[in-house]
């Protein structure tokens, strides 16, 4: 076995504790860099992902203005079929104030 002096343990104590240093400040360093990278990572999907969420925002509006445009298309059909129902039953209440007129005339006043 080798014996070592008091100086070469000193020795021995002093380089295995600046490795150790070396180690440390290196490993920090790295994961310095590395949590710094992957935050600009995150930084550039949450860009990402607010431009697709407010791209979906927009395309899901105009779908929206889409639809009301052709609810409101159907409602003016609506209006329209129930002018023309207006219109039918006012030539059927004239028809039936008509019918009514002449149903008098030939049967009350026999000519």
């Amino acid at each position: 076995m080798i014996e070592l002096t008091e100086p070469q343990v000193w020795a021995a104590l002093g380089i295995l504790l600046g490795f150790l240093t070396a180690t440390l400040t290196v490993t920090t360093r790295t994961i310095t860099v590395q949590v710094g990278s992957l935050r600009s990572e995150i930084s550039g999907l949450r860009t990402e992902m607010r431009s697709e969420i407010g791209g979906l925002r927009n395309e899901m509006n105009a779908r929206f203005d889409a639809v009301d445009a052709q609810f409101d298309a159907v409602d003016a059909r609506f209006d329209a079929v129930s002018a023309r129902f207006d219109t039918v039953n006012v030539r059927i209440d004239n028809l039936d104030r008509d019918v009514q007129a002449l149903t008098d005339k030939v049967f009350r006043n026999p000519s």
